[in-house]
């Protein structure tokens, strides 16, 4: 289960990162890999093995390795913003800085980013299932 050189390639031209001096390619697989998603033949990255107590996830050997670039990317763009935070603007002779509009600008590309995540869902199941039988009804009868 890695990330792909064309997936890293792509996290790398969205998060604006064209060398590997700040964002090396295990740090972006270590971004990219936090978000498998079901692959385009419907399999999950895991599966749960209920053998045991408690229940242990288990790779799934069918999973085609996929990945939510996008939420990679915006955790990526917020870490850029946490770095521009300090940066504030100032006069100084004669001229005006706006270094603010730096962190304002990291802070619209992780919400970009994060808009165009994929959906979640969770499977939700009916407990205890409609079919067990945990209780004796028999004095209901009475």
């Amino acid at each position: 289960m890695s990330a792909s050189a064309a997936q890293i390639a792509q996290v790398r031209r969205m998060v604006a990162e064209p060398t590997a001096t700040t964002y090396t390619d295990a740090l972006l697989t270590t971004a990219i890999e936090k978000y498998p998603v079901m692959d385009e033949r419907g399999q999950v990255p895991y599966t749960w093995d209920d053998s045991t107590t408690p229940p242990t996830q288990d790779e799934n050997e069918d999973w085609a390795p996929t990945y939510d670039l996008n939420a990679a990317a915006a955790d990526i763009w917020d870490e850029k913003a946490a770095g521009l935070a300090g940066k504030y603007d100032f006069s100084a002779d004669g001229g005006t800085y706006h270094r603010s509009q730096a962190y304002e600008q990291a802070q619209k590309m992780a919400r970009q980013y994060r808009s165009r995540r994929m959906p979640r869902t969770w499977k939700m199941a009916m407990y205890p299932p409609p079919e067990t039988d945990l209780y004796d009804d028999s004095d209901l009868h009475n």
